[in-house]
């Protein structure tokens, strides 16, 4: 549901002489907290974001504002930055928190800052941005997945939250200086990546991930590990056997010794040709033994790596601004 501040939305904003206050800026910001950023919006669908701050005009009146329903803290300065006045707890009243009754959103049901969501898209969404690795900063930052003022809210979160995001030129003394100074940091790099939880998300670790196959520590926030393909070294090969059982006791062609010129069942030498590698007798050859037989091993197979990605289908992964 969506409200708006009366006052304040297509009002012009004066100062204690009743001078017009051109060029005033109207920040927006969440209930409770010191500066952290509440986007206001051009539709009551908040779908088309305000620049934050929000600006008045040459008349010093402020645009249409629609914000989500609660409370809302709003701090009001002049064009040259100082402050005219900063209200917290200002009740933002639209169809959910006016007269005409009906149920106050419940903040724990929408997302907040850091949360992220899947989206079946490639492009850009208003409020959100893609986990891709990208930066993001002020408007004079040079971010390059987004530089805008509604950015202070994530940049903050993602400062506090993981120590290993690339700041630009440096951490600083605070998330605070850094985003005054016009850094930019580093969104998690989501591209290509599957999600999982922590191996220990506030408990012990369940080991399910571990360095040793996971390729890193699985209980640091924002770890990346795993592969696309794996090749096998032989210790991770099964356990087998290449031997094939292959027996031959031998054999014999047996014949008799016998002087040349001797009868049907007798050989000489000279019935083989002559050949002097015949074992002799002291007639002639005893016998040939001999298998004839020549086993090789041939080696097979290339060593190329093997898919081991799961089937799987591709989304853009968003983080809430």
């Amino acid at each position: 549901m969506a409200g708006t501040i009366p006052g304040f939305s297509l009002a012009q904003q004066l100062d204690s002489d009743g001078t017009p206050l051109v060029g005033c800026k109207l920040y927006t910001i969440q209930a409770g907290t010191t500066s952290t950023p509440q986007t206001a919006y051009q539709d009551s669908g908040l779908t088309l974001p305000w620049s934050y701050p929000v600006l008045g005009d040459a008349y010093g009146r402020l645009p249409q504002i629609f914000l989500a329903d609660g409370s809302i803290k709003l701090r009001l300065t002049r064009a040259n930055n100082t402050q005219v006045f900063v209200l917290d707890g200002v009740l933002v009243v639209g169809a959910s928190s006016g007269g005409g009754g009906g149920s106050p959103v419940d903040p724990t049901t929408v997302l907040t800052t850091g949360d992220i969501k899947i989206a079946y898209n490639t492009g850009v969404y208003s409020g959100f941005v893609r986990a891709n690795g990208r930066t993001i900063g002020s408007s004079t930052s040079g971010a390059t997945e987004r530089a805008n003022a509604d950015c202070l809210a994530l940049f903050t979160f993602l400062y506090g939250a993981d120590a290993n995001l690339a700041v630009s030129g440096g951490r600083g003394a605070s998330a605070a200086a850094d985003w005054a100074a016009n850094k930019t940091i580093a969104l998690p790099d989501f591209r290509g990546r599957a999600l999982a939880g922590l191996d220990d998300m506030g408990s012990t670790a369940a080991g399910r991930l571990t360095s040793t196959y996971f390729g890193t520590s699985a209980i640091v926030l924002g770890a990346s590990g795993g592969a696309e393909s794996q090749t096998l070294t032989t210790a991770q090969l099964p356990a087998h056997s290449h031997a094939n059982t292959l027996t031959d006791p031998g054999h014999s062609h047996p014949i008799k010794a016998g002087s040349s010129g001797g009868g049907t069942d007798h050989v000489t030498q000279g019935d083989f040709g002559g050949s002097s590698n015949l074992p002799l007798g002291p007639t002639g050859p005893v016998g040939v033994n001999t298998t004839g037989i020549t086993i090789n091993n041939v080696n097979a197979g290339g060593g190329s790596p093997h898919p081991i990605v799961p089937p799987t289908m591709l989304a853009t992964i968003y983080i809430k601004l």
